[in-house]
């Protein structure tokens, strides 16, 4: 009862925080299944973030765009026709930043944001793009021949939709595509609560047992090809801190974010606390650093602590692991290849964004445990072992793999 007391003040503190620093009714808020609260759909439920420079997927791909990618709906069932939700607002955030050694600020030069109407008989939803920048927001509802921007449903070719907007042509997909994530999520949980002293201690299963928990399982994905001239808007910015953000109606007429997602494995990986997911969901990146916040970072400490121990040595640093990882935002530099682990800044933040499929969770073992760890599951899985594997990525935008 304490405990639950000082987590609601906690909330309440990160809450008023809010308040006093966002101007408008909308707030800011990664994953499968974090946070989860009675209200909360599969549908505005985000599962990924994904940015990198298309050359680097598709070396016959023009120079200087980006292609930013946003799944959600975790645990879609094959052949199963989903949608997204009619009521809540899907956006990236991006900022523009100057020195790619800085502290992310986490403010949103720009939003790329998507709503969505009720499908028509055909199981296609029209798409509104927002693009705000500066506070001015630009709306499409039509692409570059006047058609409306459509979804792709299931069992259809790829609508890839050229939105004229801004000066600028983006590439829009929106629909069913198979889920990218790999991880035995069972047993990283199992060897999460040994560590922290919560269950028995246990390792990762060995790569002909370990099972991917995705394996079979569809997602709703956004993908949007980007011009880097449309987001350097004449800053001369190479590198951008990208997060995003669902948002549903707050009853007051507005919109309340109750959903964020950067980095994977962040919140649902170093947080424990429901109550404390929930808060972390709900703040923009630029509060995971305030004062009311505290007692999630220190619990996240407390994760990393534990974690460190996982290879029997205490040779990580969590303050400094904490500093790397927090703000949570995605972090790339255009100037260097894409990747999730291709290269990092002074203060050893990654900062190459993230590919389809960059193993993101053997990466974020390795640095939170100081040491090679893997929970021994792969994209294209283990020869052999029939509870891995995910079909091979398209060759061209969207790149994902058509849906189960």
């Amino acid at each position: 009862m304490k405990l639950t007391k000082k987590i609601r003040r906690t909330i309440l503190a990160i809450e008023v925080a809010l308040i006093a620093l966002l101007t408008p009714a909308i707030i800011v808020a990664s994953d499968h299944d974090d946070g989860e609260v009675d209200i909360k759909g599969r549908a505005v439920n985000l599962t990924d973030v994904f940015v990198y420079r298309e050359k680097d997927q598709n070396p016959g791909a023009a120079e200087g765009d980006l292609v930013f990618t946003m799944n959600s709906n975790p645990r879609s069932l094959a052949r199963f026709q989903y949608y997204f939700s009619t009521t809540a607002l899907y956006q990236f955030h991006i900022t523009q930043v100057g020195d790619v050694n800085s502290t992310p600020t986490g403010r949103s030069d720009i939003i790329l944001r998507f709503a969505f109407s009720p499908p028509n008989n055909r199981g296609m939803q029209a798409v509104a793009v927002t693009v705000i920048r500066n506070g001015t927001e630009t709306v499409a509802k039509t692409t570059v021949n006047g058609g409306l921007i459509a979804t792709t449903p299931l069992n259809s070719n790829p609508v890839l939709n050229t939105v004229p907007v801004g000066g600028s042509n983006l590439t829009v997909f929106a629909g069913l595509r198979e889920d990218p994530f790999f991880l035995d999520v069972e047993q990283f949980f199992r060897a999460r609560a040994g560590a922290l002293g919560m269950g028995p201690k246990v390792g990762f299963r060995e790569p002909n047992q370990a099972i991917d928990f995705t394996k079979g399982y569809n997602v709703n994905s956004i993908a949007v090809r980007v011009p880097k001239a449309f987001l350097q808007a004449g800053t001369g910015a190479n590198t951008f801190d990208v997060w995003s953000t669902v948002s549903i109606r707050d009853g007051a007429g507005g919109f309340k974010q109750f959903e964020r997602l950067a980095r994977p494995l962040i919140n649902e990986g170093l947080i424990v606390t429901p109550d404390f997911l929930e808060a972390f969901n709900n703040i923009p990146p630029r509060l995971d650093l305030s004062p009311a916040a505290a007692p999630v970072r220190q619990e996240a400490v407390a994760t990393l602590n534990a974690l460190d121990l996982l290879d029997g040595r205490d040779n990580v640093d969590p303050n400094a692991i904490a500093g790397a990882f927090l703000p949570d935002v995605m972090r790339i530099d255009t100037t260097k290849r894409s990747g999730y682990a291709s290269a990092t800044n002074a203060q050893g933040s990654l900062i190459g964004g993230r590919l389809p499929m960059d193993d993101v969770v053997d990466i974020t073992l390795g640095a939170l445990v100081g040491s090679p760890v893997s929970d021994n599951v792969s994209y294209n899985g283990t020869p052999g072992n029939p509870a891995q594997g995910h079909k091979p990525l398209e060759p061209s935008f969207p790149y994902l793999a058509e849906p189960n």
